[in-house]
């Protein structure tokens, strides 16, 4: 009884809706469905199909690559529907509490990390830069004011007119 890490059956994934579900290990899929990870064996597939259009998107396309199920959800970006193949770094960020903070913070024109830091009132530097920082450059919200160096002790930080409207938006809703 074997988990290897390739499918036990080669699917037509063109068909893969009703296919016969085979259990490779069924020590393994009554552990899950005892701890609760699985409901009932063989219904995932058929179940995000019926999600997607429950919610009024394509269903996502299923293919087998070197022995591995891969699916792809096609995700509206910007207006134009595609399927991508791996997460945008481009997705809007959330605005929490802190997001507002950095944001309100530069309203008033450029700031430096540390001014950026102690508005969130955040401590971790290293968390403040992936978790704030990185992903509000990434979706325009703000920019460097010396972009060719971003670890420069001088850098700092101003708003775009994406990150003003984006507090527009926060103001109005």
């Amino acid at each position: 009884m074997g988990t290897e890490g390739y499918l036990a059956w080669r699917p037509a994934f063109s068909s893969h809706l009703r296919a016969l579900s085979v259990q490779r290990n069924p020590i393994l899929a009554d552990v899950f469905h005892r701890t609760g990870l699985i409901e009932r064996w063989g219904r995932g597939t058929n179940r995000v199909v019926a999600m997607c259009k429950d919610a009024g998107i394509a269903p996502p396309s299923f293919r087998e690559i070197t022995g591995a199920a891969v699916v792809t959800f096609a995700v509206s970006i910007g207006g134009a529907v595609g399927a991508t193949p791996q997460v945008t770094p481009q997705v809007t960020p959330q605005v929490t509490p802190q997001v507002r903070a950095v944001l309100a913070a530069m309203v008033g024109g450029e700031r430096s990390r540390l001014q950026l830091q102690k508005a969130a009132r955040m401590k971790d530097r290293e968390h403040f830069r992936k978790d704030y920082i990185e992903p509000l450059l990434a979706a325009g919200w703000m920019e460097r004011t010396i972009p060719d160096k971003p670890q420069s002790s001088r850098q700092r930080y101003r708003l775009t007119a994406a990150g003003k409207a984006a507090i527009e938006q926060e103001r109005q809703s």
